[in-house]
C-alpha cells in the first residue's frame, strides 16, 4: 500500500512545478513582447536618422564646426 503522505507530497511538489512553469511562460510572453516593442522603436529611429542624414547639407559633417558661426546676429 502507497504511502499517502508521500503522495500528497509529490502531488504538491507537482503542483507547485506546474504554478512554477506557469508563470515562467507568461514571463516569457511579457519579455517577448517587450522585444518586439524594442524592435520596432529601433527601426522607428533608424528611419528617422536615415531621413534626417538626408535632410542635413552635404557639407555640414566635414570639417570642424566653429560655434561663433551659429551665434545669433545680435551677439
Amino acid at each position: 500500500m502507497p504511502d499517502t503522505n508521500n503522495l500528497g507530497n509529490i502531488l504538491q511538489r507537482l503542483e507547485n512545478l506546474e504554478v512554477k512553469a506557469s508563470f515562467t511562460e507568461d514571463l516569457l510572453d511579457q519579455l517577448n513582447m517587450t522585444i518586439y516593442q524594442q524592435q520596432q522603436l529601433i527601426d522607428r529611429l533608424t528611419h528617422e536618422i536615415i531621413a534626417l542624414r538626408q535632410q542635413a547639407p552635404e557639407g555640414g559633417s566635414n570639417g570642424p564646426r566653429n560655434l561663433r558661426d551659429e551665434l545669433p546676429p545680435h551677439y
